[in-house]
């Protein structure tokens, strides 16, 4: 089926709405766990494996989903994790018990795994380098807006209607999404993959990404971000209940201006990581965020307190993630970029879990005080990390797809010698008998300069 080229606006709404979907159904779980104990005869002791089993799957697949992507398209990794994500969140009607929840939660995150990465992966495809920033920046403003409105819908619905009435309403736009990207994104025209998919191939990719100083370094920095906003978010809303008297409401309303702070700020770093370049305006998020975060407990005494200073805190969050993330696009080429997204979301996936982890000893036994510096460390090492060791293209105006100074030289010295798939010809030409054509490619999209990586 062609496509027509579609508004950029169009594209970059759809994954909007992919992302607003797939991050409410994730943040409505927490929420209503007790409902769902009371509701299903579910011991607390095991409600979090609710939590801990989606993410899972989340990290699984989404490193199975990256080289699947790099060979078949983006599209076609949407599509598939649009609809299964829907089909798992309509299966949330039958749940009866622990057993039927979980494995519904199972199936959603394998949806999730696929997804995870593909809406990034999708803009460094069909965004020139210079567009990457405000177009992330509002894709990703789709989990803000969850955050603001999906929430807050989802945890009345659940208990006004039931506790299965939010993943309805996910289910719904998730559809909606499905049906926006089969009629109208095209598979963009950039180098893919070719050759069998194998276990063993994969892992050798991703070792050859690693083995990259910028990638590597890159990785870490995804791992360093997730890392220290768990240690410092997991326990906040504990520590203001406890030490400072404050009510589900309060903490609630805490996280809804947020949101909004999220959503103001997201886009904006995006767009002007466009015309300023995306590595300064990360340190200095960075660099910001670490001195809010130390300064929390001392700052915060009363609970109105915490509602500017989170409000700056998710300011200098939202100013990391966009330009980051159209960062990223540009270390591999075009054939390697589903895999590269995929690998970080996993990574940050086990650094949220690790933050997790040490977030409950340290708040236990010395304080939250040490959650907020020990995150502060790690949000600044990020910053020092993707200033010094990761490389940023030298041209803003590089046009999508196109090979960056790192992509260079992970073509040059490519350990896999993997062949690629160059992009289609347009204008409905037959494409040369030793391409393989995409069928589900604009006929209009113009291809991006790229070139054949290994030998």
């Amino acid at each position: 089926m062609r496509i027509a080229q579609p508004s950029p606006y169009l594209v970059v709404f759809a994954l909007w709405l992919l992302v607003f979907s797939a991050a409410s159904q994730i943040m409505i779980i927490s929420p209503i766990l007790p409902q769902v104990g009371e509701e299903l005869g579910i011991p607390d002791a095991v409600l979090g494996t609710l939590v801990s089993a989606y993410s899972l799957m989340v990290g699984v697949f989404a490193i199975l989903s990256g080289p699947v992507s790099d060979r078949f398209g983006r599209r076609r990794i949407l599509l598939l994790g649009s609809g299964t994500m829907t089909v798992a969140l309509l299966l949330h009607g039958f749940v009866a018990g622990y057993f039927s929840f979980l494995a519904v939660r199972v199936f959603a995150g394998m949806a999730g795994g696929v997804l995870s990465g593909a809406a990034v992966s999708y803009i460094g495809d069909h965004f020139p380098y210079n567009r990457r920033g405000w177009a992330t920046g509002w894709v990703m403003s789709g989990a803000a807006f969850g955050q603001i409105i999906g929430i807050p819908l989802g945890i009345l619905m659940a208990g006004s209607i039931g506790l299965r009435a939010p993943f309805y309403v996910f289910a719904l736009t998730m559809a909606l999404t499905f049906v926006l990207i089969f009629f109208r994104l095209p598979q963009p025209e950039v180098v893919r993959t070719v050759g069998r998919l194998t276990v063993g191939g994969a892992v050798r990719d991703y070792a050859a990404m690693l083995r990259r100083r910028e990638v590597a370094f890159a990785a870490l920095a995804f791992f360093m971000m997730f890392l220290g906003v768990s240690l410092y978010v997991v326990y906040l809303p504990t520590w203001l209940e406890r030490d400072l008297g404050a009510s589900s409401g309060s903490i609630a309303s805490l996280f809804f201006v947020g949101g909004i702070a999220n959503v103001l700020s997201g886009p904006q770093a995006g767009k002007l990581s466009d015309r300023i370049g995306r590595k300064g305006i990360i340190l200095l998020a960075c660099s910001g965020l670490a001195v809010v975060m130390t300064l929390t407990t001392l700052l915060v005494t009363e609970m109105w307190m915490a509602y500017p200073l989170f409000f700056m805190v998710m300011v200098l969050v939202a100013m990391r993630i966009s330009p980051f993330s159209a960062l990223l696009t540009a270390l591999v080429q075009d054939h390697r970029r589903g895999s590269l997204m995929s690998l970080t979301v996993a990574l940050g996936q086990v650094g949220f879990a690790v933050g997790g982890a040490l977030a409950g000893p340290l708040f236990a036994e010395v304080g939250y005080w040490s959650n907020t510096l020990l995150g502060a460390v790690s949000v600044l090492a990020m910053g020092l990390i993707v200033w010094f060791m990761v490389p940023e293209p030298r041209s803003q105006g590089e046009s999508a797809g196109g090979p960056s100074p790192a992509a260079d030289r992970l073509a040059a010295e490519d350990p896999t010698g993997g062949a690629a798939l160059p992009p289609e010809p347009t204008g409905g030409a037959p494409a040369p008998a030793n391409r393989q054509r995409d069928p589900s490619a604009s006929a209009v999209q113009a291809p991006s300069p790229v070139r054949k990586a290994g030998p």
